[in-house]
């Protein structure tokens, strides 16, 4: 008997809302920067084809350094800034949001507010299990609206990395003919808990471009954002989807899926 593919269909709420997805983006560093104006292009888009588009609040508190531009896309002029504060000012400015910047780390004293989708793009393995901590426990509590419901992970080497996306919880599926449908995708921090408990944590901050370019390759972190949010924006586009993420390498321009 031919066994069927695995699927995973969208928290329907999610679907055709009434007001924006509540977004929560972590990190505004070499991939979160890229991440936000995808989240933004991806929100425009959603509102012309009416759907309600994404509230967003950015996490990150951290300043711009001269090593961060080229790879982050900040100006001279705002070099000493906070990161969260100037991009946010720049996406509201740009595409009309009033989405708010929050110079505050991401940890289970300062994430009082909610959010439907949590993404992350963190440098560290202590970071992502602190995260997957504080949405454990959000996942245990009862809420009457924005519920959340995934969050997708973003983490990279110097010229390889991945995407991955869990559900808070289990999600409710449809019944279906075609998909054996899947209602839980594990945390990142559950799924490869042996490989992060491994992982180095980042170096300190660079102290130039050139030396940042040393530890990371120009395009791995706009690559894996373009591929993230393409995920993201296919799911809310269909409703459901046989992948939750994926591995990149730049170096051999390979890319695999990480099926459901």
């Amino acid at each position: 008997m031919q066994t069927k593919t695995k699927a995973h269909f969208l928290a329907p709420e999610l679907l055709n809302p009434a007001n924006p997805v509540t977004v929560c983006l972590i990190g505004a560093g070499g991939t979160g920067s890229q991440v936000l104006t995808a989240l933004a292009r991806m929100s425009h888009s959603l509102q012309a084809l009416g759907h309600a588009g994404f509230q967003v609040s950015l996490w990150d508190d951290d300043i711009v350094t001269e090593a961060n531009r080229g790879r982050q896309l900040f100006a001279d002029c705002e070099v000493g800034l906070p990161k969260a504060t100037v991009l946010i000012a720049r996406t509201n400015r740009f595409f009309g949001t009033s989405w708010k910047a929050v110079e505050k780390p991401f940890n289970n004293s300062t994430a009082k507010e909610r959010a439907a989708i949590y993404i992350s793009c963190v440098d560290t393995a202590a970071a992502r299990f602190e995260i997957g901590e504080v949405l454990k426990e959000v996942r245990l509590q009862r809420h009457y609206s924005d519920m959340p419901r995934y969050w997708m992970d973003f983490g990279n080497a110097k010229d390889t990395g991945q995407v991955i996306l869990s559900s808070i919880g289990n999600i409710e599926q449809p019944k279906s003919k075609l998909y054996d449908t899947v209602e839980r995708l594990p945390f990142v921090t559950d799924e490869f808990k042996e490989l992060l408990l491994r992982e180095e944590d980042g170096d300190l901050p660079s102290c130039s471009l050139a030396e940042a370019l040393e530890k990371q390759e120009l395009f791995i972190n706009s690559a894996l954002a373009q591929m993230g949010c393409g995920l993201l924006w296919q799911i809310l586009r269909n409703g459901f989807t046989l992948q939750r993420g994926l591995f990149l390498n730049l170096h051999s321009l390979v890319s695999a899926p990480l099926k459901v």
